[in-house]
């Protein structure tokens, strides 16, 4: 009898522990919108004038009837996003939204709803150096909401140029068989771009982009500064060995290299600078040049030669680009450019493929297929 006695005893307190852990969070089938849902930013550019975001609803486990939610704008959640975000928006007006569906169903038997879709307009009449917040939460719902999993905050911030770059540290970006490789083939003239920051220059040599043994802007070489800039060709390299001319870590630079075949001249930029020149005989350069011996960024002749840190705004020009347009343009460049024969921003944030912005599709692919690293900046800006 003693014994049962602890049996019951020990049963009641398991019960007790258990429902005293059943609460708002956990074990009921309540309705819930995905934790990668919760916070939505729309970056809004100077031509941004529309967006539109799709809204789900999940529940835990099916449900035998049709579950029936509907959402509402909520400006009263303002202070409730600012307070857990430490943030300081202002409310989206309601002229620059339209919500035609708010409601949405789970059937029966299943456990997600079907998508409706809020809409966002006249976005370009917003002041681009506030933040505003649009909280949209379940109003309503024939089955219980989980509290902490019940609103979406839309977050609209003025855009800079670029907002977001690749990380090619130990990396790299390279086209295995060119889409349309007409325009960069036998260019009687040439402009490379690019806008890079390094963290170290912990190797002999870090590759920027380029062929190697043809025409190439990299970092260091053996008896030569490890952080300058040396544009190794199939004639001669340029410029000579100078410890004034190191490249500073942690600091965004723009170089842009140009080569004339009718008169070898070649001149390299550094930050709008003239950092060197030559008079080179490559006669007419291509680029487009299929496989391991082709174009690259952040490799040169082996892996180990990368450039450790983050890239943007890569350019090829089948032109002379000047001093000036140099930079002038040095966040951004119309892809629709006369002479622009290939743009990779390196801006797309996911995935490990760096789209070719000009329409040609010769489109870059990362180091055996993997997922690029991507940093979020604010270029120009504090990032600058």
């Amino acid at each position: 009898m003693k014994r049962y006695n602890i049996y019951i005893f020990l049963l009641l307190a398991l019960s007790v522990l258990f429902n005293g852990c059943r609460n708002d969070e956990s074990f009921d089938n309540k309705a819930f919108i995905e934790a990668g849902d919760k916070v939505s930013n729309v970056l809004v550019y100077m031509d941004t004038e529309e967006d539109q975001r799709d809204l789900q609803v999940s529940i835990a486990q099916p449900e035998d009837y049709e579950v029936v939610i509907t959402y509402k704008a909520d400006p009263s959640l303002l202070n409730t996003y600012n307070e857990a975000y430490y943030d300081n928006a202002i409310i989206l007006p309601a002229g620059f939204y339209e919500f035609p569906e708010p409601r949405v169903t789970i059937p029966a038997g299943s456990v997600q709803s079907n998508s409706t879709t809020i809409y966002f307009i006249n976005l370009q009449e917003l002041d681009r150096d506030l933040t505003y917040v649009l909280p949209v939460t379940i109003a309503d719902a024939n089955i219980d909401v989980l509290a902490s999993a019940r609103t979406s905050y839309f977050i609209f911030r003025g855009a800079a140029l670029i907002n977001v770059v690749a990380d090619i540290e130990e990396n790299y970006l390279h086209i295995d068989r060119w889409a349309t490789p007409e325009p960069p083939t036998n260019m009687q003239q040439v402009t490379l771009e690019a806008l890079f920051r390094a963290r170290d220059f912990d190797r002999m040599i870090s590759t920027v982009m380029g062929i190697e043994g043809l025409f190439l802007i990299r970092i260091g070489d053996s008896g030569f500064p490890a952080n300058q800039i040396q544009i190794a060709n199939s004639d001669k390299n340029f410029p000579d060995a100078d410890s004034n001319k190191g490249l500073p870590t942690n600091e965004w630079i723009h170089v842009g290299l140009t080569y004339d075949s009718a008169t070898g001249d070649s001149k390299l930029y550094v930050n709008g600078i003239l950092q060197g020149e030559a008079t080179l005989n490559l006669g007419e350069l291509t680029l487009a040049v299929d496989g391991t011996d082709g174009f690259y960024i952040g490799r040169s002749y082996s892996d180990d030669r990368y450039l450790a840190g983050d890239i943007c705004e890569c350019r090829i020009w089948n032109v002379v680009r000047t001093k000036e347009q140099l930079e002038e343009n040095v966040y951004m460049v119309d892809p629709a450019s006369d002479g622009l024969v290939a743009y990779w921003k390196c801006d797309e944030g996911v995935g490990n493929v760096v789209k070719d912005h000009t329409g040609n599709g010769n489109d870059l692919r990362s180091k055996d297929g993997v997922d690029l690293q991507w940093t979020p900046v604010t270029l120009p800006g504090k990032d600058k």
